[in-house]
């Protein structure tokens, strides 16, 4: 199905920007069910453009605050038996972390690999990548700080039943809006495909999501991290 463009608050977000993960009611957007209605408006400065960019002058003072897919999936049993899940095998000691765009590339992949025979949600994927160290310290602690409230829905169960693990494609599709890097902020915008692939060669329809990723960094000299992701 296709899936609604939404954006996600940091502390209750909607399950992969695709309703039928997330059990409950509607959310009134023309999408599937995500429990309560949690689409806040966001804190940034007015956007530019096509994206949820802060305004480049005068400098932005405040971010954009939202959580990545699975935020709002709630923490349950695991599988019996399966083991630990299979999450992205790129850590932030594998790329260049004063390259922003390989940063933001290998966060994305972490927050969006899902692997259902052992997850019992999709927030487990935020839970790895905030535990991996490709998150600020800030917004790792929001996530983990997070109980959501709804169950994952139709959607993950089709899932779980092939045991699908989601193979991850972050593609970059910036506009001309973006702010120019400074030296401790970067702006990226990506299209991100989820395909989930299951046993016996079982492959389900791809989920197609547009990011927009702010990375920070406290001086020049310190890595990339991710403080913050909006998916629209």
């Amino acid at each position: 199905m296709t899936s609604p463009r939404t954006r996600i608050s940091a502390v209750a977000a909607t399950v992969l920007t695709l309703g039928l993960l997330t059990g409950g009611c509607g959310s009134g957007d023309g999408g599937g069910g995500g429990g309560e209605d949690v689409r806040t408006a966001p804190s940034a400065p007015p956007a530019t453009g096509t994206g949820p960019y802060p305004t480049p002058t005068p400098p932005p003072t405040a971010t954009a605050s939202v959580a990545p897919p699975g935020a709002d999936a709630p923490a349950r049993p695991r599988p019996s038996g399966t083991g630990e899940a299979r999450g992205s095998t790129v850590r932030p000691e594998d790329v260049d972390p004063a390259d922003a765009d390989k940063v933001g590339e290998g966060a994305l992949t972490a927050l969006w690999t899902y692997d259902t025979a052992a997850d019992s949600g999709p927030h487990d994927a935020g839970l790895r990548a905030a535990d991996a160290g490709w998150l600020t310290e800030a917004y790792a602690d929001r996530l983990r700080a997070h109980q959501p409230q709804s169950v994952p829905g139709a959607q993950w169960q089709e899932w779980a039943e092939h045991g699908a693990r989601t193979a991850v494609v972050p593609e970059k599709t910036e506009d001309a809006a973006k702010p120019p890097d400074s030296e401790t902020e970067a702006w990226r915008q990506w299209t991100v495909t989820a395909t989930p692939e299951g046993r016996e060669g079982w492959k389900g329809e791809p989920v197609v999501s547009a990011v927009y990723v702010q990375l920070t960094r406290a001086t020049a000299d310190e890595p990339w991290r991710v403080a913050d992701v909006t998916v629209r």
